[in-house]
């Protein structure tokens, strides 16, 4: 340790001197054999107590130890400790000299020695400061007081230096981190807007859209859905190029908006297609405000220095209290409003009625056999296998619902599964698909099932004793049944979810959060709600190869749900290009036709108990989920 001593006293030098002088061998073993005469002839040697290697500076004046101050900094090689002297005619005092160096080096230990100072402590405190790093020694002073003050002080310096390189290196790991969390702040938020956003126009995209239309459904009060689409948008395309169509695209955005009800949302669903979302107190004043939006598209552009004349058609549908309030149904109804409005011959809206939605008699048919098909033996389950990445063990099964009726045939999950919902018939499937699927478990020898839960089942009231109950009274434990969500039914009101979820957990059930990616997620979203898995939906996967805004999504939740201590299946896997890019990206489980269709009770119990997916096949259901 580097020692400063600042004394303009040739005698206290030398004093010093002796303090830090190091003890030799020759007086050590004196010292040692002494004391073995004096108490113990037999008494083993004690070891030397250790002694710190002191590198003393002895100057004389003020200004020599600030010189020596300067020096020392600028080398590298800084003083841990300054001994300094009050009284040092004929330069500088002990005060200044104190000032100068704190100045110079304020980690720097001062300690003053005099035997008499013209100046009090609060004195020399204020210049030489602060006074957790200046200490006073009285003249004369002892061996051992200079020895331990250096020492002590020495390594406190050194002790300062250490927590002080450390505090800075915490501290630019903290600035790094918040530099990081700002920019993958701003790259959400750019993301976010991107995601939401159509890059010609900067107008809201059709998935913007579809949220804020399910968000308004969810409230009271009638409202409109308008779709609009430019008439003989394709000719100018063909006839100007697509940068005059590109053109086009923004000046007919900015009238719509210009043209819109106020507080109206415009967004480009696709192409030339755009979509309108306002409040009306009903369908005449829906009606009303499209012609008066028609009206405003009715005009002539200059298009990259071409006249071009532009027209719009438009289908409404208006929902009330008591109507049809789902989203992707009142879209619907509106193109076939539109589809209406340009048979009619274009550059007009026309209002959807019930005569346009053949679909409509077709829901209503469906109902009325749904209602039927527990009775008449019509349902029935089958299994698809979920394998792990790299062994291809079968740890569990998706149970699927499947309706095959005598007039109709076989009809798509992907139809009737929603009419269900919109009605109280999905809580009857919904018991006696989780019975159904509770029957097939109890036979197989560790597998878990997967059993899909709509939002309107998951809103249930006493969701969870619901499902407790029924798993108890089939003697399974909870831990082999994985409750199947989408993100649409936890969003909807998420700190309930959160709440449910958390007790689920609680009992043992597995969590499996379905098709994400899909719907309205952020990190934060994920991390509060108890999961056990994210399944990706199967549209990233088949885009795998074709697309990289999929791979690079597919990418993204695999490492998200690594990140978050999830497991990560990737169902929809139908070829081994995708298995291999799947391995390698890190999902931890597969499911797909690749390993096997979904299978009847029997066939999946033929699997469950091979354990493992082989060259045999079992008999397949043909529906991919």
């Amino acid at each position: 340790m580097r020692i400063l001593i600042v004394d303009d006293e040739p005698a206290v030098h030398e004093s010093y001197r002796r303090c830090f002088a190091p003890v030799t061998t020759e007086a050590s073993d004196a010292l040692l054999a002494m004391a073995g005469e004096l108490w113990d002839d037999d008494a083993e040697p004690k070891p030397e107590p250790c002694q710190p290697k002191i590198d003393a500076t002895h100057c004389t004046q003020g200004l020599d130890g600030v010189e020596a101050v300067e020096r020392a900094l600028a080398n590298g090689q800084p003083y841990s400790v300054a001994f300094i002297d009050i009284r040092m005619p004929p330069g500088i005092d002990g005060k200044e000299t104190a000032q100068r160096i704190r100045a110079l080096d304020p980690d720097i230990n001062i300690v003053i020695v005099t035997g008499y100072s013209d100046f009090s402590p609060l004195e020399i405190a204020q210049v030489a400061g602060p006074v957790d790093k200046l200490f006073y020694v009285a003249k004369p002073f002892e061996v051992v007081e200079i020895c331990q003050t250096a020492t002590a002080l020495a390594h406190r310096w050194q002790a300062d230096r250490e927590l002080a390189a450390a505090r800075e290196t915490l501290a630019a790991q903290v600035r790094q981190l918040e530099q990081q969390a700002a920019e993958l702040s701003a790259n959400e938020s750019r993301a976010n807007h991107a995601a939401s956003h159509d890059p010609l126009t900067d107008a809201p995209n059709r998935l913007a859209f579809t949220r804020a239309l399910a968000m308004r459904a969810r409230g009271e009060g009638m409202f409109a859905v308008a779709m609009v689409d430019l008439d003989r948008f394709k000719l100018v395309n063909d006839t100007l190029g697509h940068l005059a169509g590109d053109e086009l695209i923004r000046e007919i955005y900015g009238i719509l908006i210009r043209s819109a009800p106020e507080d109206a949302l415009v967004a480009r669903l696709g192409g030339d297609e755009f979509g309108i979302l306002f409040e009306t107190p009903g369908d005449e004043a829906a009606k009303m405000a499209c012609d008066h939006i028609i009206l405003g598209c009715n005009t002539t552009m200059k298009v990259l220095g071409h006249s071009v004349h532009g027209s719009a058609s438009i289908g409404v549908v208006v929902a009330g209290e008591d109507g049809a309030r789902d989203p992707i149904d009142l879209m619907r109804r509106a193109d076939l409003a539109l589809n209406d409005a340009k048979r009619e011959g274009r550059n007009l809206a026309r209002l959807f009625d019930e005569s346009m939605d053949e679909g409509i008699r077709i829901r209503r048919r469906i109902e009325s056999g749904l209602s039927q098909a527990i009775a008449k033996g019509e349902l029935g389950m089958v299994f698809q296998p979920i394998v792990g990445r790299d062994t291809l063990e079968i740890v569990g099964f998706e149970a699927l619902l499947r309706w095959h009726t005598d007039q109709h045939g076989p009809i798509s999950p992907a139809i009737f599964i929603p009419i269900a919902e919109e009605s109280n018939l999905i809580h009857e499937l919904g018991d006696w698909v989780i019975d159904e699927s509770l029957k097939v478990l109890a036979e197989w020898p560790g597998q878990y099932v997967s059993v899909n839960f709509s939002p309107r089942q998951f809103r249930r009231h006493n969701f969870v004793g619901y499902v407790m109950e029924r798993v108890q009274r089939a003697g399974i434990a909870p831990s082999r049944f994985q409750i199947e969500i989408t993100e649409t039914a936890i969003f909807d009101d998420a700190e309930r979810a959160a709440e449910t979820l958390y007790r689920l957990r609680q009992m043992g059930f597995r969590i499996s959060l379905d098709d994400f990616g899909t719907g309205y997620s952020s990190l934060y979203n994920i991390r509060k709600f108890a999961l056990d898995s994210l399944k990706i939906d199967r549209s990233f996967i088949d885009g795998m190869g074709r697309e990289r805004e999929s791979a690079a999504i597919v990418h993204s939740i695999i490492h998200l749900g690594r990140a978050l201590g999830l497991e990560v299946i990737a169902e929809g896997v139908e070829t081994e290009s995708q298995v291999q890019s799947l391995r390698i990206a890190g999902a931890s489980h597969l499911q797909g036709f690749f390993f096997s269709r979904p299978v009847a009770a029997d066939a999946a119990l033929a699997l469950a108990r091979q354990r493992f997916i082989g060259a045999e096949e079992a008999p397949a259901d043909g529906t991919n989920g």
